[in-house]
Formats: structure tokens, C-alpha cells, sequence
């Protein structure tokens, strides 16, 4: 955790930059909360550790983005007052990489045992369901290729009947024409 007591004079008493002492007071507010934090989500177990986690998460990104905008304004101030503030920018970064790691501790911990559980359980179910997938997949298939074969023998059916009737009709108009040619020639 970071001390909010920091000076805000450098060593020739020029005053540190605002700015910065504002991204800085939020720094330290922010992390001292998020020790605390880390600190009760070590106790959690389940889905509330697992909000926890996600509140933690959402803490550092902001503490890393506190951290990016003092290093932006100290890099911008005169050299005297920028490397004293890069020095306790330093201590920033140091508190925050220890943060992450507690957080990653916790995470680890909690992601090794799901991850357990989820090999231990989903080994099996997905050698079912593959299993279950792949006969549900060669049923649909095989009664798709029934129903196709149904619909080919019907045409085939409807195509004979067609020509049938086509050759019917044509001998009744051959046998219509030589009538007529009979009747017309005598």
C-alpha cells in the first residue's frame, strides 16, 4: 500500500504538479482499497469470489490507468520536479505489480480447482455427448437420404404414368387422323 502522507514539495521546495497530486491521491485511495479487497476475496469461495475477482480486476485497469496518466504528467513537467516524481512513480508501479500478483495468487487458486472439477466432469459428457452428437447426425442423415429416395421413386412413378398417358394420347390422334384420312378420301 501506498503512504497518502507523500510531500508535495521536492528537495528546492518547488510545488509538485497538481495534477499529478491529484492522479496520486486517487492512486492511493485506489489501492489501499483494493489491498482490502483482495484481502476479503481470499476469504470468498464460489460465485461471490468470483465477483469479487471481477471487482478487483476492474480496480487495477483503473489503477493502471492513474499510473499512465501521472507517468504522462510527470515525463511533461520541468526535470528538477520530474525525477522526483518518477522515483515515487516507480514505488506506484512496484505497489501495483504487488497487486496484480495477489490477484493472479487468488485467481490461480480458484481457477486450478474449476479447472479440476471441469476436466474430472466434462471428460466423460463430452465423450457421451460426441457420441450421442454423432448417432443424432447419421439418424438425421440416413432418414433425409430414405425421404430423397421416396421422392426419386414418386417421380420416376409420375414420369411413367406421364409417358403412358402421352403415348395413349398419341395413338388415339394417330388413330383420329387415319379415320379422318379414310372419311376425307372417299
Amino acid at each position: 500500500m501506498v503512504d497518502l502522507n507523500a510531500t508535495s514539495f521536492n528537495n528546492s521546495g518547488e510545488k509538485m504538479s497538481q495534477v499529478f497530486e491529484g492522479y496520486e491521491r486517487q492512486y492511493c485511495e485506489l489501492s489501499a482499497n483494493l489491498s482490502k479487497k483482495i484481502t476479503s476475496a481470499s476469504l470468498l469461495d464460489g460465485e461471490r469470489k468470483k465477483q469479487k475477482l471481477s471487482e478487483l480486476n476492474g480496480g487495477l485497469e483503473d489503477a493502471e490507468a492513474l499510473i499512465r496518466k501521472m507517468d504522462l504528467e510527470a515525463r511533461s513537467l520541468p526535470p528538477s520536479v520530474k525525477a522526483t516524481l518518477l522515483a515515487k512513480l516507480r514505488e506506484y508501479k512496484t505497489d501495483l505489480n504487488n497487486l496484480k500478483t495477489e490477484v493472479k495468487r487468488i485467481t490461480s487458486a480458484n481457477a486450478n480447482q474449476a479447472a479440476r472439477d471441469e476436466l474430472l466432469e466434462s471428460g466423460m459428457a463430452d465423450t457421451r455427448m460426441v457420441s450421442s452428437d454423432q448417432r443424432g447426425r447419421l439418424m438425421m442423415s440416413t432418414e433425409k437420404l430414405d425421404k430423397s429416395g421416396e421422392r426419386i421413386r414418386e417421380s420416376r412413378k409420375t414420369m411413367l404414368e406421364t409417358e403412358e398417358l402421352g403415348v395413349s394420347i398419341l395413338h388415339d390422334l394417330h388413330q383420329q387422323v387415319n379415320l379422318f384420312y379414310m372419311h376425307t378420301t372417299r
